[in-house]
C-alpha cells in the first residue's frame, strides 16, 4: 500500500509538472539573424570581363555560405536602383555570432571586396522556420 501511494504521488506530481509547462509558441522561439542590405559600391568601373568574374565569384561565395548553413536568404532587386540585393544570415551559425564576425565574413564576397557592392548590416529577428531553420540545408537527390 505504501508503494501504491508513493507511485500515485509521483504520477500526480509528474502530470502536474507537465501540465504547468507552457506549450512553446512561435513568438517564444524568436531568434537573431543578420540582415544585410547590399547597395551599389563606389567601384563599378570594371570592364565587362572583370565585372563578370567578380559576379561569378559573388555567386560562388553565396553558394558556399548557403551550403555551410550560414546564409539563409540571398537575392537581388530587379529595378536597377541603388539597392542591389539582400542577405540574411543565421546569427547562431559558426562565424556569424557577432557583428565583427559578420564584417569579416562579408569581406569574403568578391563584389564587396572589389567595391562593386557596399552593405548595411542590421540585427534582425524572426522565428526559425522554413528557410530560417538552423543548420546545413538538406541535400536533394
Amino acid at each position: 500500500m505504501k508503494h501504491f501511494f508513493l507511485l500515485l504521488i509521483t504520477l500526480l506530481t509528474t502530470t502536474f509538472l507537465f501540465a504547468q509547462q507552457k506549450q512553446e509558441r512561435p513568438e517564444d522561439q524568436i531568434r537573431q539573424y543578420w540582415f544585410v542590405m547590399l547597395m551599389k559600391g563606389p567601384n563599378r568601373t570594371q570592364d565587362s570581363t572583370t565585372a563578370a568574374q567578380i559576379q561569378k565569384g559573388h555567386m560562388a561565395n553565396i553558394n558556399r555560405l548557403y551550403h555551410e548553413g550560414k546564409l539563409k536568404v540571398a537575392g537581388p532587386f530587379g529595378d536597377g536602383g541603388n539597392w542591389q540585393g539582400i542577405f540574411i544570415f543565421d546569427a547562431s551559425a559558426e562565424g556569424c555570432k557577432t557583428k565583427e564576425e559578420m564584417e569579416q565574413l562579408l569581406k569574403t564576397d568578391p563584389a564587396i571586396a572589389n567595391g562593386r557592392l557596399v552593405y548595411e548590416l542590421k540585427s534582425w529577428y524572426t522565428v526559425p522556420m522554413g528557410s530560417f531553420k538552423s543548420g546545413v540545408p538538406e541535400k536533394k537527390n
